[in-house]
Order: structure tokens, then C-alpha cells, then sequence
């Protein structure tokens, strides 16, 4: 406990929440430049926190040069540059990674946000929720006015709670590529996200329309899409009248060339023709294990893969499902500026994007 009788973790919260919506208030012209801000005790007041805690805030600013003291005056909203004006939003976006997948997302965010005069707070969390948590901290201390959050859910002990500590940040925020897929009605995150499901399902009804009946699905295990594209490949399945499916399931880092020439001879063992891999690095590593097993593709083994990153360099293109990636950000961003526009008044949105299917050679399609 602290000498304020408060947890050292909530207090801190309750200083980054404040330090936030003052950055805001000086942003959105709440307190524009030279303007006075409330005393110390008025907005001790105001928002339920100490005087102490108000007076770190206040001191925080000042050290950033966002205020003012004035002997005797009070506390001012400093002068700002040309390049800080009061009608930008700041929007802080948080990925998991950088290098695959999100640039594309990125790239559809920045483009909305840059279109209606905001601006971008990019962190990269690495799979890490320490990390996670740190950049949800710089950037509320930042002022960001709303957040674009692609959060470890998968990872979390309870990702119901996660999610509702994220409802709960003092700013809007919407979801990327994540949802509470188990809570059914009962999730009450604004979100955008690629329907892995109905991906799958169009992945198998390409295959079963070429005249193959007996597939395989082959996934890694450690992927938040996992379990969707596993419920609509076996949707699809018996929708399709199909017999079931062979499945061979592993860790991203546990798929090489030994497990790619372990899974293609359980696939022929199996009579499969055709298989659905998820990603592109496991379609590829499957494809050569295909190769060396002497088994020609598309004839003898029609694969897909799921992700469509660089399925198109594969030594055989590979036909791919595609999320839209680009869409999936700029529709995350047209959702949380129309929130931050509109408010309560905004409907809660909850999106799902179809990704397409790009037909290339590995799947025998004309």
C-alpha cells in the first residue's frame, strides 16, 4: 500500500489516465495555448484523484513543456507549433509485429487517419503482454484520443478480462484482427476483423469443386486464427457431404522439414489430394516435402495456403486465401474516428472481412 492508501499499480494508472486527458484537453482546444488550467484542488476535485497526484501530473507536463507555471498565476497551457494544432487527433496504434502480416493493415491505417488530418502513435508489442501493457502506458501519457489495438488475447489467462481492461482505458478504442470469439453475443468489443472461418470454408469448396474429396488441413497451433479457420474447415466438411478430414497440428516453431516430410506421408497414408496449410511458410515447407517425396503439385497433391504474404514466390504459386489486410485498417480507422466524432451516438461496431481466394497454380484450377 501507498500513503495515499491506494495500491501502487491503480495509483499509477490514475496519474497515466490523468496526464492523458490533460495532453487531450490541450489537444482537442479544451485549454488552448496561454489558457489557464484548473487549480490543483479544483481538479483534484474534478476527477477523483488526489492533489498529490494532480501536482505529479501537473509537474510531468511541465517537464515535457506542455505547461506553465506561473508564480502566483497558476498553471497555463504552454504555446504550441505550428505542427501541433488543436483540430489533429493523435491516434495510437499497437501491433504485435512489424515485419509480417500488419504492414499492409498499417498501410490502410495510416492512409484514413492521414486522409482526415490525424496523426499516428505506432508501438510494437512483440507477442509480449509486458510490453503491451508498457505501450498502452506511453501512449495514454502521450494524449493519444483513441487507440487501434491488435492485443494478446490469445495469450492472456482470461482474455474476457483483458478485454474488458481495454474497454476500459480512458480513451475509445477498436479491435484489429481480434475478438472474444467464445462469448458470442456477449462480447462487447468494437472490432474489425478477417472471418478465418468463412476463408477456410471457401478454401475447401474450391478444392471439393475440382473432384477432391478426401483433404487435409495442416496448422500451426500458436496463431490467434487457429481455431477459426479449424471451425470452418470442418464446417465445410460436413456442409460439403465430405468424408472427415485428415489434421496435422503444430507449433510455428516446431514445423521444419523433418515435420513437413512427417505430415506429407501421413497425408498420403490418409488418401489425401488436397490440403489447406496454414501459413504460407508451413504451404511452403509442405511443398517441398512434397517434392522430395515424389509427389507432383497440383497432380498429386493440390495444396492452399492460408495468408497470402509471399505464397506468390513459392517455387509453385500457391493458390492462397487472402485477408484483406489494407481494408481490415482503413475500416479500423474510419470506425474509431467516426467514435471519436459521435461518440455514445456512434453504433457499436462489430466487423468481419471475407477474405478472397487468389487462384494460382498449386490447386490445379484453370
Amino acid at each position: 500500500m501507498t500513503h495515499e492508501g491506494i495500491p501502487a499499480p491503480a495509483r499509477e494508472l490514475k496519474f497515466r489516465s490523468l496526464v492523458a486527458r490533460l495532453r487531450r484537453g490541450m489537444l482537442d482546444g479544451t485549454w488552448p495555448p496561454g489558457s489557464k488550467l484548473p487549480t490543483e484542488r479544483a481538479l483534484a476535485a474534478d476527477t477523483g484523484v488526489s492533489v498529490t497526484t494532480v501536482r505529479r501530473a501537473y509537474e510531468d507536463l511541465v517537464a515535457l513543456g506542455l505547461v506553465e507555471r506561473r508564480q502566483g498565476a497558476g498553471t497555463f497551457a504552454a504555446p504550441r507549433t505550428g505542427d501541433d494544432r488543436a483540430d489533429h487527433k493523435v491516434i495510437g496504434v499497437l501491433v504485435p509485429d512489424t515485419a509480417f502480416y500488419y504492414p499492409r493493415v498499417l498501410y490502410g491505417i495510416e492512409q484514413e487517419l492521414t486522409a482526415a488530418g490525424a496523426r499516428l502513435l505506432l508501438a510494437c508489442s512483440h507477442y509480449d503482454l509486458g510490453e503491451e501493457d508498457a505501450a498502452l502506458e506511453r501512449m495514454l501519457a502521450a494524449g493519444v484520443h483513441g487507440l487501434l489495438l491488435v492485443p494478446s488475447l490469445h495469450t492472456a489467462t482470461d482474455p474476457g478480462r483483458r478485454a474488458a481492461d481495454l474497454l476500459a482505458l480512458p480513451v475509445p478504442a477498436v479491435l484489429v484482427e481480434r475478438r472474444l470469439t467464445t462469448h458470442g453475443p456477449g462480447d462487447a468489443t468494437e472490432h474489425v476483423c478477417t472471418d478465418h472461418e468463412g476463408g477456410a470454408y471457401d478454401a475447401v469448396r474450391h478444392l471439393r469443386d475440382l473432384g477432391h474429396r478426401r483433404l487435409g488441413l495442416l496448422a500451426r497451433v500458436d496463431a490467434p486464427p487457429t481455431a477459426s479457420i479449424e471451425s470452418g474447415f470442418a464446417r465445410a466438411i460436413g456442409d460439403l457431404g465430405l468424408p472427415a478430414h485428415h489434421h496435422e497440428r503444430d507449433a510455428m516453431a516446431d514445423w521444419n522439414p523433418a515435420r513437413a516430410d512427417a505430415a506429407v506421408a501421413a497425408l498420403r497414408a490418409a488418401g489425401v489430394t488436397a490440403a489447406l496449410c496454414f501459413g504460407d511458410r508451413e504451404a511452403a515447407l509442405v511443398l517441398a516435402a512434397a517434392r522430395r517425396a515424389g509427389l507432383r503439385v497440383p497432380e498429386d497433391l493440390a495444396l492452399i495456403s492460408y495468408d497470402n504474404e509471399f505464397a506468390d514466390v513459392a517455387e509453385i504459386p500457391l493458390t492462397a486465401v487472402s485477408p484483406p489486410k489494407f481494408q481490415l485498417g482503413r475500416l479500423a480507422a474510419q470506425i474509431l474516428l467516426r467514435r471519436l466524432a459521435e461518440g455514445d451516438a456512434s453504433p457499436l461496431h462489430q466487423v468481419q472481412l471475407r477474405p478472397r481466394l487468389v487462384v494460382r497454380a498449386s490447386c490445379g484450377a484453370a
